[in-house]
């Protein structure tokens, strides 16, 4: 069995890039358009309907997370092409990258599936994870799932943030205990 590596919570959040659909680079967990946290979600890739539908879902939280001063991303290990396919549907506003390695995949700790199929794809992909990366650059919140089933409810994840984000509740980063 493969040893796989599990970032802990209050780690400092790896150096991972990847590409913008317009070609601009990207450094994950680095936040844009004047937040100071960033959500990353890992998500399948196209062929996969589940997460489609979950991007949907998270712009429609956008306004929310951006009252936390959550910046969003999502990437994925598809390629260009495949990206560019899926987002005919989509109806989104934040940023999609693609290409995601296999090495960058581990070095988040999320699992990584095989294609059952062509069909299905054409490279192992990464099942989902959210990483949401602190303005000092380390992991406050992370959730990773071996199966497209299993996310985090959005609802309850923007008002969770909003709830850690608030100083006078002096929420410390959970999870941090080393065993």
């Amino acid at each position: 069995m493969g040893h796989s590596s599990k970032l802990k919570a209050g780690d400092s959040f790896p150096t991972i890039n990847a590409t913008l659909l317009d070609g601009t680079n990207v450094t994950l967990g680095e936040p844009k358009s004047g937040m100071t946290w960033q959500a990353v979600f890992v998500y399948r890739g196209k062929h996969c309907p589940l997460c489609t539908k979950y991007l949907n879902e998270i712009e429609s939280y956008k306004q929310a997370f951006n009252d936390a001063g959550v910046d969003i991303l999502a990437v994925s290990a598809d390629a260009k092409h495949q990206a560019e396919e899926q987002l005919e549907k989509l109806d989104i506003s934040f940023p999609i990258a693609y290409g995601l390695t296999e090495e960058q995949m581990k070095a988040l700790g999320v699992y990584i599936s095989l294609p059952r199929s062509e069909q299905e794809t054409d490279h192992n992909f990464a099942e989902p994870g959210l990483f949401v990366v602190n303005e000092k650059g380390e992991l406050h919140v992370v959730d990773i799932s071996n199966n497209p089933f299993v996310r985090p409810e959005l609802g309850a994840l923007t008002r969770g943030l909003a709830w850690i984000r608030d100083p006078n509740n002096h929420y410390p980063i959970r999870g941090t205990l080393d065993y």
